[in-house]
């Protein structure tokens, strides 16, 4: 890891393109109909709860993706 990568990991990537928010939106939406349906289906407990968490970790992860990747050139 370079100082450059540390930057990119820790700086604030706002959707710069209509079809990045909409990428982040279907993201959001997506992971938003599968926690409703585990949350209707899993029984309570930790394993319930840890899947919420990986999910949650999902759209984390599926959003930064989105978020850091280059800019588009003009």
């Amino acid at each position: 890891m370079d100082a450059a990568d540390v930057i990119r990991r820790f700086t604030f990537h706002p959707a710069d393109t209509a079809e990045r928010r909409q990428s982040h939106e279907d993201i959001r939406s997506g992971c938003l109909e599968l926690a409703l349906m585990l949350h209707a289906e899993l029984p309570a407990g930790a394993e319930k709860q840890a899947a919420m968490f990986r999910l949650e970790e999902v759209m984390f992860w599926a959003n930064a993706a989105i978020a850091r990747q280059p800019k588009e050139s003009s």
